[in-house]
């Protein structure tokens, strides 16, 4: 009896869990869930490989940094897997191993090291004793001993350029394009001690040289097509002393010499891991350059421990070894290094490299070589949403796209013409020790802001003052939260799980990047210098950076709202806001460098009435200037601060102009009469 009345109750549990998936919050606690999961088995599996580093044989390869360490695993474990694909040529795991122990001997001998069979050899120690010595010490000892192992008066040392000497720890700084070449340079480099600087390809003169002073580089490898491009900074260069190489045949110019040709002498066995192994996890592995948008570009020290947490980043996007990576961002940056490539070792994947980005090119790409999955930074979607329609644009395997800084506007259009593929946004800094998974999916939204993704990367949205560029506190001094819906500063505990290591260089270049007494008294958290905002379910949106939000008429207006608004315009290509002085007025007016679609007339009236639809008054642009292309760097970030120091004067601006006229209810041509009217506080703006 009892079981035909519960018979009712189990045909309907199916119909009632069907009911709950479709509310919302189900699926997204689910998918919260899910994630937590999956960061805790990365969480373990990067402290396993960390551990079994530190017991591993130190003069073994697998007794190294934790590139050495991992690398040289997937050579043990699927040798012939492929790696890497460039301009058609296929590079296996076993053959980046031995590309980049043959970089680590060049440069260890230029450091004098020289392999010796009573440290580098079986001795009868086993290899549990050996990395038991190592984990209490002894290595420090084996490394001290190899360090100062004679050097044979035979050996060839590499040439270079000058004087300057190499150190355990020494920094090389590497100019280069995406290639082969810079992964066997950069993971050689690791592999004999010394720490790699990627310095962006596209700086010369004061900006290179201050990268180079800031990082402390000794030396400097630079790809032979940049050389001619150089040659005003050679005398510069020369008087820094630092050792010149060219990565690859000439002519080169007087003090460099073919690295890659005295690599190719060298052998290709493995390397006992002492030589790159660190003393700490958080000591520095490497330098990744800042964008130098609003400044000169800042050395952000990397540290072991952030490699080895770069290594879960495609485990945390669901990503897996059969997976096929399309890469087409610079190496100097860290998503195309750390997160890119890194995140690639993590998983044993194969990845596309693609030393310059094509739009034309990209899907045709992606069938070529089985893309499964592609990563993207700044606007790179809206270059290929921006591209003529082609028979074949959807005929790909990718089934996701990961990166970030997707605008919403384009987010839908990529998917609605490319799909059916699943974005990824995610949010990070290159120095910074927090980031956002938008796991979920939802359009626009770079995170989750639940409890439980905070158990993974905690994070805290405080209460930002515009006007005098700082966290407004309380009568007790502390950090104000915000409420849901309200823009904040996005901060994040500094510990030492989740440290701060700052910038090579003077300790000033951090100043305003940690912020103490936040919660409560002697705390310490890392400022982001971004505003987010967590809507009522839960998303993190990003909303602006706090350099570029802007006061006007007494209200903060954030660009990357306004540029959004005015993207979805049909006649628009590209959108960049920012914010122009004014004489006479406080604070700063609005200003929208536009870029026409091909084809399309600026249309006036209809920009008129779409902004005064979905702007406020106080977030409509005062100005236009209508242009060809935007200026960005080779991120794909957009650069304001020049546009904002040239401003709007007709005089100087040698553009189409155009300015809001409030009591017509239009923008009109800003002639020279217009902006005289301006200055003279005739014209209301």
């Amino acid at each position: 009896m009892a079981a035909l009345l519960l018979l009712p109750l189990l045909l309907l549990l199916p119909l009632l869990l069907l009911k709950l998936l479709r509310w919302p919050w189900l699926r997204w606690l689910i998918a919260d869930l899910a994630f937590t999961v999956r960061a805790r088995r990365c969480k373990r599996a990067l402290q396993a490989r960390a551990a079994a580093a530190a017991a591993a044989d130190p003069r073994g390869p697998e007794g190294g940094c934790s590139l050495a360490w991992r690398l040289s695993q997937l050579v043990r474990e699927r040798p012939g897997r492929t790696f890497l694909i460039h301009h058609g040529r296929h590079y296996s795991y076993a053959q980046a191993e031995r590309e980049s122990n043959r970089v680590a001997r060049a440069f260890l001998r230029l450091r004098g090291w020289k392999e010796d069979p009573n440290l580098d050899r079986g001795d009868g120690m086993g290899a549990t004793e050996k990395g038991a010595r190592y984990a209490s010490g002894a290595g420090d000892t084996i490394r001290r001993e190899a360090e100062h192992a004679p050097i044979q008066d035979d050996e060839a040392v590499p040439e270079g350029g000058n004087s300057a000497s190499l150190e355990s720890g020494s920094v090389v700084a590497l100019l280069l394009p995406a290639t082969p070449e810079f992964l066997w340079l950069w993971f050689g480099l690791a592999k004999a001690g010394l720490q790699a600087a990627f310095v962006p390809t596209a700086l010369r003169r004061g900006p290179l040289l201050h990268c180079l002073r800031s990082c402390g580089a000794r030396a400097l490898v630079v790809a032979p097509e940049f050389l001619e491009s150089l040659e005003p900074d050679l005398s510069d260069l020369k008087d820094l002393q630092l050792k010149l190489w060219a990565a690859g045949p000439g002519p080169h110019p007087e003090g460099f010499s073919d690295l890659l040709a005295e690599v190719a002498t060298e052998g290709e066995g493995p390397l006992p891991g002492y030589l790159s192994a660190p003393r700490n996890i958080l000591d520095t592995c490497l330098y990744i350059f800042t964008s130098g948008t609003t400044g000169l570009p800042k050395a952000a020290r990397i540290s072991h421990m952030k490699v080895l947490q770069c290594q879960g980043f495609y485990q945390l996007c669901d990503v897996h070894q059969n997976d096929v990576i399309y890469l087409t961002l610079p190496l100097y940056h860290m998503s195309g290094s750390l997160l890119g490539i890194v995140g690639c070792l993590g998983i044993g994947a194969t990845v596309v490299l693609k030393t310059k980005f094509s739009a034309s090119q990209f899907w045709e790409d992606c069938r070529e070589h089985g893309v499964t999955v592609f990563q993207y930074i700044g606007e790179l979607c809206r270059y290929l949403v921006n591209q003529p329609p082609s028979e074949g644009e959807r005929n790909h395997g990718v089934r996701l796209a990961v990166g970030s800084g997707l605008r919403l506007d384009i987010w839908n259009r990529f998917v609605q013409r490319f799909g059916p593929l699943r974005v990824l946004e995610t949010y990070g800094l290159t120095e910074g020790n927090v980031a956002t998974f938008n796991y979920i999916g939802y359009p626009g939204a770079v995170g989750r802001s639940s409890w439980l993704y905070k158990l993974f990367s905690p994070f805290s949205l405080i209460r930002y003052d515009v006007a005098s560029g700082e966290p407004v506190r309380d009568e007790q001094g502390l950090c104000v939260p915000v409420p849901t819906g309200e823009a904040g500063l996005m901060v994040a505990p500094v510990n030492q799980g989740a440290p701060f290591l700052g910038y090579a260089g003077s300790p000033e270049l951090a100043q305003g990047k940690l912020l103490q007494d936040v919660f409560r008294p002697g705390d310490v958290f890392f400022n982001t210098g971004d505003l987010l905002v967590c809507d009522a379910y839960g998303f993190l949106r990003f909303h602006d950076r706090t350099g570029d939000t802007f006061r006007w008429k007494g209200e903060n207006v954030a660009t990357t709202e306004v540029a959004t608004v005015l993207g979805a315009l049909d006649f628009l290509q590209d959108v960049n806001v920012y914010g122009v002085t004014v004489p006479g007025q406080e604070g700063k007016a609005g200003m929208a460098a536009l870029v026409l679609c091909p084809h399309h007339p600026l249309d006036l009236d209809r920009l008129y009435a779409h902004i005064a639809e979905f702007l406020p008054p106080y977030a409509q642009p005062r100005f236009l200037r209508i242009q060809e292309s935007l200026d960005t760097t080779e991120t794909f970030k957009q650069q304001k601060v020049r546009l904002a120091g040239e401003g709007f004067n007709p005089s100087t601006v040698q553009v189409p102009l155009y300015i809001l006229d409030q009591t017509a209810g239009a923008y009109v041509p800003l002639t020279s009469a217009w902006y005289d009217a301006l200055l003279a506080g005739q014209v209301r703006i």
